[in-house]
């Protein structure tokens, strides 16, 4: 399984929009699509921290679509085993979990 390759620069409203909701100090000018490797539909890029547990501001984009920022709830759903990873992406996200996945370059952290 591999993560889509799309991304999307942030259109300049949205940045500021962001600036001026967001709790953190940085705003990325670009995000990559978080989902499994898919061709059409919506793409959804991790954008910001909402400061609110458990909520996360997403960039959502359709192919020649103009871009929304959107907070959605964290994926409630943990890996089963000792060591429990949650999930990376957001409440009813379509196909696999992040732990599922085999990337390093996922991380909730960024």
């Amino acid at each position: 399984m591999t993560r889509c390759k799309h991304s999307h620069r942030v259109p300049l409203d949205l940045v500021q929009e962001a600036w001026e909701k967001s709790t953190t100090e940085h705003v990325d000018m670009a995000v990559q699509c978080q989902l499994s490797s898919h061709d059409d539909g919506e793409h959804y890029g991790l954008f910001s921290d909402t400061g609110e547990y458990g909520t996360a501001t997403w960039l959502r984009w359709r192919e020649r679509t103009e871009a929304e920022l959107i907070a959605l709830p964290d994926c409630p759903l943990v890996a089963t085993g000792p060591d429990g990873e949650a999930c990376c992406l957001f409440d009813g996200h379509a196909e696999h979990h992040t732990w599922e996945t085999a990337l390093e370059e996922v991380s909730c952290s960024d």
